[in-house]
């Protein structure tokens, strides 16, 4: 690292010109430099290595067998660092091959990622995607440290210092089974709350959700019997049992085992998002791919 403070990158390309070329003058004209420059260049470059790097000979200059060694590994060298400062061209997503990492829940997944899973896989066939469930109050710390891509919850639960873009508005609705005893039309509020509920609690173990506090300002309450952290557990319980549940809209559509219906009382709904870091917030590829999901949502 010190010896890389003491090398001006200019000297490098002279070197490498040089080593192509070993010649003064060519090289000056080359480089669109004045010929003195290049000799200022070249003494400074056998002071940085302690070589003379080019030695008189009869047919002009001859590297030294140091500039010999030198000469693959800069030119690699001086490639790979034109590559890294080059603006970036467009994104074609056919020849991609990224792998996508994105946080999302089961409700999320199903709801954003498999309705465009088919088209992803046709406009980016060689990319990959790796959906991870992640904590809310952990996905803005694993988006700026790199574990996560990418990252869908709902807006008023937003992840602090992340940008966002809203997907969809979504409403509760009312779902059991087909054929449920007490469920031929839609309820009223009393019976409602006699019936026996289960409840997503993604923290895990929590019987009061917002259902619970809509009912509370009317001064009722209902049964939550079951409690589980997914939400596609909740369809193959109400499919199987008597219970109901409030559940997205979005979620249980084309359910072929569930019926559905709006609630008796209001409940509020919600607004899903996609949340990304300021290190993705610019790139050619990141933004194909949130204009892709957004665009298919």
């Amino acid at each position: 690292m010190n010896n890389l403070r003491r090398v001006d990158l200019n000297l490098l390309v002279t070197l490498d010109a040089l080593l192509a070329d070993p010649n003064v003058t060519r090289t000056a004209e080359r480089l669109h430099l004045s010929q003195p420059s290049v000799s200022v260049h070249l003494s400074k470059l056998r002071h940085v290595f302690d070589d003379p790097l080019l030695l008189p000979g009869p047919r002009g200059m001859r590297p030294t067998a140091k500039a010999d060694a030198l000469r693959e590994p800069l030119r690699r060298a001086l490639e790979a660092l034109t590559q890294a400062i080059a603006p970036a061209g467009p994104f074609d997503p056919l020849q991609a091959t990224h792998t996508w990492r994105i946080a999302a829940s089961d409700n999320s997944a199903s709801t954003i990622l498999l309705p465009v899973l088919a088209g992803l896989r046709d406009a980016a066939p060689h990319t990959r995607l790796a959906v991870i469930e992640k904590a809310p109050s952990r996905m803005a710390k694993d988006a700026e440290d790199g574990h996560i891509d990418l990252g869908f919850h709902t807006r008023d639960d937003a992840p602090a210092g992340l940008h966002m873009q809203v997907l969809y508005s979504e409403r509760y609705v009312l779902a059991s089974r087909i054929g449920h005893p007490l469920l031929d039309q839609a309820p009223s509020l009393e019976l409602f709350c006699q019936l026996q509920h289960v409840m997503v609690s993604p923290d895990g173990g929590g019987f009061i959700g917002i259902t619970d506090q809509v009912l509370a300002e009317r001064g009722l309450s209902r049964t939550v019997v079951l409690s589980v952290p997914h939400f596609l557990f909740v369809a193959a319980a109400l499919a199987s049992t008597d219970l109901v549940a409030l559940l997205p809209a979005r979620l249980v559509a084309g359910h072929g085992g569930l019926q559905v219906m709006e609630p008796p009382v209001p409940i509020p709904g919600y607004e899903m998002a996609m949340f990304w870091p300021e290190r993705l917030h610019r790139d050619p590829a990141h933004q194909w791919l949130r204009g892709f999901i957004a665009g298919s949502v």
